[in-house]
């Protein structure tokens, strides 16, 4: 049975965390940018804060350690929905959008997806791009995980809530016995991954103010810029090695970089079986491209092709999105190649989207097993990961997730298609969605204010969907989630 009271409960936080933010927003504009915005962030601030109050005033007596799964995930999902309805507020307010492309713009920013309906991004008030910013990089963690680090007495259902949010098929690599704590120390690596790339950033030559705001959608892999040029705005191959970097960062298990840093010893990267996948293919597939590149002439410089190809696969396998030369005008077959690897993904318990390299890695031993058991049907063999034997329940779950995330392309590719877009603008847009990705091709290829209102908003399903990984939210619309 869900628990009502205790999620209306839990929805005050991030209400809250929404108020707070534009709160903040709103004195950056009156006291260090002075360009008239504030209106459009206190105004809203104020209210959100006042509602939060009023609900957290009447439901403080829920008993959250009655908190069970079906809880946790119509929590999870019931987040993201309204944290991007309400962050669309000020996006609304500011560039006079629609609703329907105020929340598309709002939810793209917190799924960290990177898809805009916006364009003159230049010529918009500081205050603003900051916080378009700012939504990436906050829900580059996830919003889910700052309410369980903000609220020591989520001790109980926490870990319920962690699983509903994290990313990837293994969800039980705790840090700390205390969830709490555990959430703490994903925040902390965070910050502090953020921090060293704003000063990478700065000292390879962007100005305080773009650092600082290109940090926040590099690490958390969202790809958003102050510039409608994106990274190329600033013709820099530093800036492009600086960002290469930190997407990869990004895109590697913060988990991981904690027990890297506890460890003081950079090697345990390489010893973990994701992540040494993962920097093989970014490998592999850069040099690809840059050698496709070279093929069809669309580069003469060896040294130039391969620093925008290196750029660009990082990129888009880390779901980040960012750009930095004219990549749509680039032959069909390279395109192609970044939308697969943007469907191979990063690592999971990570910021990046994508299928998460560790799905790749079991569906590719289950095909293999199932080549040996052909060849030798009375032999016994285990898959094995990371030394140890993966059970059954986590390769059905893989399959799953993998059948779900063809059958959402398909069902989705067509629902746009219906809205009026071709195949290959409604392909690789979806795909920039379900994988939180952001660029898109042909039609799409500069922003995504062609789309219909009806075609919007069935990406924005599809960026949720993608965050959170097809079964959280899915399983909300099933009958008998709601049955006792």
């Amino acid at each position: 049975m869900i628990n009502r009271r205790a999620t209306l409960y839990l929805l005050t936080f991030p209400v809250a965390l929404m108020g707070g933010v534009q709160l903040i927003f709103g004195a950056l504009s009156v006291a260090l940018f002075r360009d008239n915005v504030q209106q459009a962030f206190m105004a809203p601030a104020l209210a959100m804060l006042a509602a939060s109050y009023l609900f957290w005033s009447r439901y403080r007596r829920s008993d959250l350690t009655k908190i069970g799964y079906r809880d946790s995930l119509l929590f999870a999902s019931l987040t993201w929905m309204c944290s991007g309805v309400l962050g669309a507020i000020p996006i609304i307010l500011v560039t006079d959008v629609s609703f329907t492309d105020g929340v598309f713009e709002s939810i793209s920013a917190l799924t960290t997806t990177g898809a805009t309906v916006l364009s003159g991004l230049d010529e918009l008030p500081k205050t603003f791009l900051l916080y378009r910013q700012f939504l990436q990089w906050l829900g580059g963690l996830g919003v889910v995980i700052f309410v369980v680090a903000v609220l020591p007495m989520l001790n109980v259902g926490g870990m319920k809530l962690l699983k509903a949010e994290t990313p990837g098929p293994v969800k039980d690599d705790k840090l700390s016995p205390r969830v709490a704590n555990t959430a703490h120390y994903l925040w902390i690596v965070y910050i502090a991954i953020t921090v060293l790339c704003a000063l990478a950033y700065f000292v390879a030559g962007m100005s305080f103010y773009d650092a600082v705001a290109h940090s926040f959608t590099t690490v958390s892999t969202g790809g958003f810029s102050t510039h409608d040029a994106s990274m190329g705005y600033f013709q820099s191959h530093l800036i492009l090695a600086v960002s290469d970097v930190f997407m990869l960062l990004g895109a590697i298990s913060f988990a991981l970089h904690f027990k890297v840093f506890r460890a003081r010893n950079p090697f345990v990267y390489l010893k973990d079986e994701e992540t040494r996948t993962f920097l093989l293919i970014v490998a592999g597939l850069s040099l690809l491209l840059c050698i496709m590149l070279l093929k069809a002439q669309k580069y003469h410089d060896p040294f130039t092709a391969l620093s925008d190809s290196a750029f660009h696969l990082v990129s888009f396998i880390t779901s980040t999105g960012f750009g930095a030369a004219s990549f749509t005008d680039w032959p069909e077959a390279t395109a192609m190649l970044l939308v697969f690897a943007g469907y191979l993904g990063g690592c999971a318990g990570s910021t990046a989207g994508g299928n998460k390299i560790i799905r790749n890695i079991i569906s590719i031993k289950s095909i293999s097993l199932e080549f040996k058991r052909i060849v030798h049907p009375r032999g016994v063999f285990v898959m094995k990961y990371q030394g140890r034997s993966v059970g059954s329940d986590v390769t059905s779950a893989t399959a799953a997730f993998m059948s779900f995330a063809a059958g959402s392309t398909l069902i989705l590719t067509l629902a746009l298609m219906a809205t009026g877009l071709e195949f290959w603008s409604s392909f690789t847009a979806v795909a920039a969605c379900l994988n939180v990705l952001g660029p898109a091709f042909a039609e799409l290829g500069s922003n995504f204010a062609p789309v219909s209102d009806t075609g919007t908003w069935v990406l924005s399903f599809g960026m949720i969907l993608g965050r959170l990984e097809y079964f959280t939210l899915l399983a909300i619309f099933l009958p008998h989630f709601w049955r006792r």
